[in-house]
């Protein structure tokens, strides 16, 4: 094989700090539009990106050159930054130090897009807690902590 062939799915979750509520409708595009400028700039093409008012879904491609945690520092410092020089809230704006992070194959890419497409929908019957708690049961991470003192 003369060429690496890689592709590698990313289904992201970015809580607000403290998971204030904060993302309202008066603002969540000029978020998300914050958001995908930083995945342009790490050269993740962005499929997906919803959310509520405390928290952000995000499918990607992992760019092969990078890591997850470089790609996650500098999507959620960048943003947070732009978002605060904008001046769009009345109070300094910030992600929660941590994030989730799950791999996923092709075959799941289609019904990721729908999921984070249908979050407000979703979030109406389950909250971001019970959420992030089911996905952490789903891919076992109850017993596993890998985390650094902060990303």
């Amino acid at each position: 094989m003369a060429h690496s062939k890689i592709k590698i799915w990313i289904h992201a979750i970015i809580g607000v700090k403290y998971r204030k509520a904060l993302i309202l409708s008066g603002v969540e595009l000029a978020v998300h539009e914050s958001l995908r400028q930083e995945f342009l700039h790490c050269k993740c093409p962005l499929f997906a990106l919803n959310g509520t008012a405390d928290h952000v879904h995000a499918q990607f491609l992992l760019n092969p050159d990078l890591g997850i945690r470089q790609v996650m520092k500098q999507v959620k410092g960048a943003s947070s930054h732009a978002i605060n020089q904008s001046k769009l809230l009345a109070h300094k704006f910030a992600w929660q130090v941590g994030f989730g992070a799950f791999s996923l194959g092709e075959s799941q890419s289609k019904t990721l897009s729908r999921y984070i497409a249908n979050q407000k929908i979703h979030h109406q019957k389950v909250t971001f807690e019970q959420e992030y708690q089911q996905f952490i049961q789903l891919y076992g991470l109850a017993d596993f902590d890998d985390s650094p003192a902060e990303d």
